[in-house]
């Protein structure tokens, strides 16, 4: 099990097995910023001894994490347990990293941020255990279209013809992932022209975390090799279906599930009361948790959106959940787990992980209570049922719940707050300064 403290090396000895490394010349210390961008420094093999000891230093400000140019260095200390050797450059290995500054970790930091928050789990004898499935899209460099001038059926998903085009893409993605042990098990193209999805197994969430930023990696890394692009933004074609980042979620004590049921079923979906109280704190918050999990202007492009010309958004468009029902935002799919499909391609893999859990861990220890499932077609259906709970509209309404929450300022810390909402306050004033061609078309003349 990987050690959700935060800790520096207390030693000078190598921490890292040698069999693993030894085609290694370069380390890239990595971590994510606020906005879930990749920050690195190559470091050679000869220093390694003393990054570890050390960490790598960073000019804080040169990042989004809210830090000013008169602070100290930010001081990123590499994980061991996290190394992975790039399958396409194995001369170079890859170190996810925590973030110190004068001696004391940053609570800003978003793996940080994740750490406490899974610690405060495991004090109480709890794992929480996640997986992701990452859609993706492959395009033009200039971003203008779709990569494969041939795929475009209205309905394009579980397209053969289309999967197979990019064989080469993907097989070279998915190879790469097994022999890296995150058990692959399936590939496929999505509901959107030129839209794909790979999926690996589960694992505890800090793994899931890390391995969810190196795929990201990976992806954007093996598209630039075959002259394409990859891009995880959640609606980059207005007439397609959006990317999301669906997340399956189930919490273990020891070597059981506790959210299948065990005892009384109060909804008849196979969940445990912690299941549901689970459920009920993901419900509970989150109008807020979109926050997290929908971070920029374009993710709202993608929730509450119209029809695509597939037929469906495959997006939630309220606060509601069911069993086996891809209209809801919480899917219930049995086996003691849950999907939660608010998520979209723009979160940063750390912060998704560290919502998921706070709040849904808030849910189980205050014992919140989902309701009953709502057993309809949420895009046929939902706007019949009246008095639900609606989703944010846009990144300033998400901004304001987020900042109204009490609850995930406390669970995920003040600074991680506070520094978050003056990212995405800072992104929202600089969207409304911009000025669009829809605006000049619709008003130049009023």
């Amino acid at each position: 099990m990987k050690s959700n403290a935060l800790s520096r090396p207390s030693s000078g000895a190598s921490l890292f097995d040698e069999g693993k490394i030894r085609d290694v010349r370069y380390f890239l210390i990595s971590f994510t910023d606020l906005a879930g961008v990749s920050r690195s420094k190559l470091v050679p093999i000869s220093a390694i001894d003393t990054i570890q000891r050390n960490g790598a230093g960073f000019a804080g400000f040169a990042t989004n994490l809210n830090l000013s140019p008169a602070d100290p260095d930010l001081v990123a200390m590499p994980d061991p347990a996290s190394l992975t050797v790039l399958p396409w450059k194995p001369d170079v290995a890859w170190l996810a990293s925590d973030l110190w500054m004068a001696g004391q970790p940053i609570e800003q930091g978003p793996r940080n941020t994740l750490k406490r928050v899974l610690g405060r789990a495991a004090a109480d004898g709890l794992t929480v255990m996640t997986g992701v499935e990452c859609e993706f899209f492959l395009i033009s460099p200039d971003g203008s279209q779709v990569s494969d001038p041939h795929d475009d059926a209205r309905r394009p998903c579980y397209d053969s013809q289309a999967l197979m085009r990019r064989y080469d893409v993907i097989t070279e993605i998915c190879d790469a992932i097994e022999g890296m042990g995150w058990q692959p098990y399936q590939n496929d193209h999505e509901d959107a022209n030129g839209q794909y999805e790979i999926n690996w197994l589960y694992d505890e969430a800090l793994v899931t975390a890390d391995r969810h930023t190196f795929f990201k990696f990976l992806v954007r890394s093996v598209a630039e090799k075959h002259g394409l692009r990859a891009t995880f933004m959640p609606k980059p074609f207005p007439h397609l279906t959006g990317t999301g980042c669906h997340a399956h979620i189930s919490l273990w004590k020891g070597a059981e599930n506790i959210c299948r049921g065990r005892d009384d079923d109060a909804y008849g979906l196979g969940l445990s009361r912690e299941g549901y109280h689970f459920v009920g704190g993901l419900i509970e918050h989150a109008p807020a948790l979109c926050l997290l999990f929908n971070p920029t202007v374009n993710s709202y492009k993608r929730i509450n959106a119209p029809r695509t010309v597939s037929g469906a958004t495959w997006a939630p468009n309220a606060v509601t959940y069911a069993g086996d029902n891809r209209t809801h935002m919480i899917r219930v799919p049995g086996g003691g787990r849950f999907e939660m499909r608010l998520p979209d391609g723009a979160a940063n893999p750390y912060l998704l992980q560290a919502g998921l859990a706070a709040a849904g861990l808030e849910g189980v220890r205050s014992q919140r209570d989902p309701g009953a499932p709502l057993a309809i077609n949420m895009y046929t259906d939902g706007h019949s049922v009246r008095a639900l709970k609606k989703l944010p509209l846009n990144l300033v309404d998400a901004i304001r719940e987020f900042r109204n929450s009490t609850v995930l300022h406390r669970e995920l810390g003040k600074d991680l707050a506070d520094s978050y909402l003056w990212q995405k306050e800072a992104e929202w004033a600089d969207y409304c300064a911009h000025l669009s061609d829809w605006e000049r078309a619709t008003t130049l003349d009023c």
